[in-house]
């Protein structure tokens, strides 16, 4: 591949999938660390991102944390053009829209609108779907002036008939760029043959030609025992399978998730390893709706002798050594069901009897004393759990940062997330920009578990305010665990995928001459 220039547009693929959580995010991030490691210059990109879990990029623009943890396997700094808009659900029906960064109004589910006047003309566009389109292409081709490849995620399923007229994200995207296409499919589910052809068979002729293959994600078993369906798959649709990737566990990467409507059972996967001290320590994090960045714990959840678990009931509070409560999109609807299910007074009952609670950004202004809210909820003055002296007012404008500091004699990276702004009174104890008191932290930092130092001394201090003989082992990078599982998806792509055939379409776009598969788009 050429090296970058500026007259050159570097080569593309999108990566699409049969249905949601197919494996998109992870095979994109596994193409994109394979040819990272071929030395070949690579972004991530998405048009258009439903989802809760999110980043802060250097330059304060927010971004889908997915981008963000494809741009580490790419081996690159994060920016806003890999993620052009990002949804941010509030309810089933409405969602925050953050355009290029930036927080632009909110969506209904029939369309885009708000008052985007005194907005940058980029940002008034998003009224517009057409103009929507042109944005998110024009920062593909800045994206593609700069690198060598740039590899695509789809959303969904390509062949949403309902959808494909505003689409700009799949097919759309992938027509207006000339991007070849690959259909991921979970076999996991079940029903992967059907999935394949039926989403070929429901797109429009103009639209089949961009669809250049078919990966099987997810496969568990011998592969001799599906070839004979992949080579019938190839005579019905003119369209080769370019691998069949084996079913990886514990990958544990940032999920997209764009409304999870209970984590009941869910326990993040991490590393089986035994504790380094003699007892194990049990993190229970409440599973508030609209959580935002549950992957606050996976720097927890990746201690040995760390077990995390979401929890919604209060008597699972019960055995927990730290209870986390997590940030949210919907701070004053996640209070309310704090309190409906009892865990607010469990809560309470805990920090009463000195034992360790940890409020992360939403969860930071539950513990409070008071929220001033006429932006997310419109709900006015609401009182907090009034366990930390902070009161909190929302503010229109959004804090996007990245701050650094320094909490128990340790230095702490983190990225801030929220428009809520913290008044904190006087505390037992300063905390990165929040507060402890008594056995009650709280923070407006997203990340910062993730730096091993501070991870470490707070689990000390957990560990002795619960009486438990844990010890942190001294050796977890949580970096180089991550590292680790990039690595693995570039290893999977690398070991299990026609990978001359990824470059050729990455290179030279669809080949000519794909067959029509009937009855296309009705």
């Amino acid at each position: 591949m050429n090296g970058p220039d500026t007259h050159h547009s570097g080569g593309g693929l999108l990566v699409a999938g049969t249905t949601s959580d197919a494996g998109k995010s992870v095979v994109t991030a596994g193409i994109c660390r394979w040819l990272s490691r071929k030395g070949v210059s690579v972004a991530p990109f998405k048009a258009q991102n439903m989802s809760l879990n999110s980043f802060v990029t250097r330059e304060g623009a927010e971004i889908g944390r997915a981008q963000a943890m494809q741009a580490a396997a790419a081996r690159v700094e994060p920016s806003a053009l890999m993620n052009p808009v990002l949804l941010k659900p509030g309810s089933d029906r409405t969602s925050q829209v953050v355009l290029l960064g930036k927080p632009v109004g909110e969506m209904s589910a029939r369309g885009y609108f708000g008052d985007a006047a005194g907005a940058p003309e980029r940002q008034r566009r998003y009224t517009d779907r057409g103009q929507l389109l042109e944005t998110v292409v024009e920062c593909l081709e800045e994206l593609r002036g700069t690198y060598d490849a740039v590899i695509c995620e789809g959303a969904g399923s390509p062949a949403e008939i309902n959808l494909r007229r505003t689409d700009i994200v799949n097919m759309g995207l992938a027509r207006a760029a000339r991007l070849p296409v690959v259909v991921v499919g979970d076999i996991d589910r079940g029903g992967v043959f059907a999935s394949f052809f039926g989403t070929t068979a429901l797109l429009a002729r103009e639209d089949q030609a961009l669809v250049s293959g078919y990966l099987v994600n997810k496969f568990r078993g011998d592969v001799s025992l599906l070839e004979p369906g992949l080579d019938m798959l190839h005579g019905l649709t003119g369209r080769r399978t370019l691998g069949v990737l084996p079913y990886a566990h514990g990958l544990g990467i940032d999920e997209e998730d764009g409304l999870r409507v209970s984590l009941r059972g869910t326990v993040r996967e991490s590393v089986v390893a035994p504790p380094h001290g003699q007892d194990v320590l049990r993190v229970a994090v409440a599973a508030v709706p609209l959580m935002s960045n549950f992957t606050d714990v996976d720097a927890l959840a990746a201690e040995p002798g760390v077990v995390v678990r979401f929890v919604d009931r209060p008597e699972e509070l019960a055995d927990a050594d730290l209870v986390v409560l997590p940030g949210t999109r919907g701070t004053v609807r996640a209070l309310t069901w704090l309190r409906e299910r009892g865990i607010a007074d469990a809560v309470a009952r805990r920090a009463a009897e000195g034992r360790p609670v940890l409020g992360i950004c939403g969860g930071f202004q539950m513990l409070g004393e008071r929220i001033e809210d006429e932006v997310e909820s419109r709900a006015g003055t609401v009182d907090g759990l009034g366990l930390l002296p902070v009161r909190v007012r929302f503010a229109p404008e959004k804090t996007l940062a990245r701050p650094v500091g320094e909490a128990l004699g340790e230095r702490v990276e983190g990225y801030e997330i929220h428009h809520g702004v913290a008044e904190v009174g006087p505390a037992d104890e300063e905390f990165l920009d929040g507060c402890r008191a008594g056995s009650v932290w709280g923070t407006h930092w997203h990340g910062s578990l993730e730096s091993d130092g501070f991870r470490r001394a707070f689990l000390s201090r957990v560990a002795r305010a619960a009486g438990r003989r844990f010890v942190p082992a001294p050796d977890t990078c949580f970096a180089a665990l991550r590292e680790e599982q990039l690595d693995r998806l570039g290893d999977l792509i690398e070991e299990h995928a026609d990978t001359d055939a990824l470059l050729r379409l990455i290179e030279s776009g669809p080949p000519p001459g794909l067959p029509f598969v009937a009855p296309g788009a009705p």
